[in-house]
């Protein structure tokens, strides 16, 4: 464990899932934590990197919560007390749909430093490894990015409203419910609208389904693929095919 017992807490956002994709700054903090409080997203190859540091998995797998959020601020705040320095990793970046405003807040509040390390949202990163640029001269002016469920886990209304909007749509958190998803698409969107689903973006086992919006929901359920994903929706689709995504050593990653 290393030596600073000054209590202090960093939000590290840790990217879409490659150690690689983590930032410099990111890295450094990460070897110096003393506590690293980590989720589900973030790859364990990383804690590597905080050999002596005390781990503690809060995320959440298979719909079971290691901790509910309110734990996880008090435990943020307790392990700074008692160990000082406090690294709390999360996949992607913290303030997009990471909860990391509400962890800063409590931090805060009583009285110990925060800061907040950016990291690669896999919102735009994963839609770039498949070929995917969420805007395009011509084609795409603009994106929008929706979660889509709510916290007690409903279908976010939301979505109503930016199905007509004519710009790359991204939905993190939306294959166990990318029926319902696809229904209200079609409600608005021509049938043959490309979509596409990016399942363990980054990583070796990354997997790229295209298909249109009436296709697509299909197409998931067909392949049986698991792993976090990130849906896109719009012209941009179109792109996925053209060229080689994840290059590696063995070849593409597609």
């Amino acid at each position: 464990m290393n030596k600073n017992q000054t209590p202090w807490v960093s939000l590290v956002g840790a990217g879409p899932g490659d150690i690689e994709l983590i930032s410099v700054k990111g890295l450094n903090r990460l070897k110096k934590a003393n506590v690293v409080l980590y989720d589900a997203l973030v790859n364990e190859e990383l804690l590597t990197f905080a050999p002596t540091a005390k781990k503690i998995f809060v995320g959440k797998r298979l719909g079971f919560k290691a901790y509910e959020q309110d734990q996880i601020n008090q435990l943020l705040v307790n392990s700074a007390n008692e160990f000082g320095y406090v690294v709390r990793l999360k996949g992607g970046d913290p303030f997009v749909f990471g909860r990391g405003m509400e962890e800063v807040g409590f931090v805060q509040l009583h009285g110990i430093p925060v800061e907040v390390i950016p990291g690669i949202s896999s919102s735009i990163s994963v839609p770039a490894l498949a070929n995917i640029p969420v805007t395009h001269r011509g084609l795409s002016n603009s994106f929008l990015v929706i979660s889509a469920t709510l916290a007690d886990g409903s279908l976010n209304p939301e979505l109503k409203e930016v199905v007509s909007l004519n710009a790359t749509i991204i939905i993190l958190m939306g294959l166990s419910q990318i029926e319902k998803i696809m229904e209200v698409f079609l409600e608005n969107f021509k049938p043959e609208l490309p979509a596409a689903i990016v399942c363990n973006g980054s990583l070796p086992d990354q997997e790229v389904l295209t298909g249109t919006v009436a296709t697509i929901s299909g197409l998931y359920r067909e392949a049986r693929i698991s792993g976090p994903g990130v849906i896109v929706i719009g012209e941009v689709v179109a792109f996925a095919n053209e060229f080689c995504g994840v290059l590696t050593e063995s070849g593409c990653i597609s």
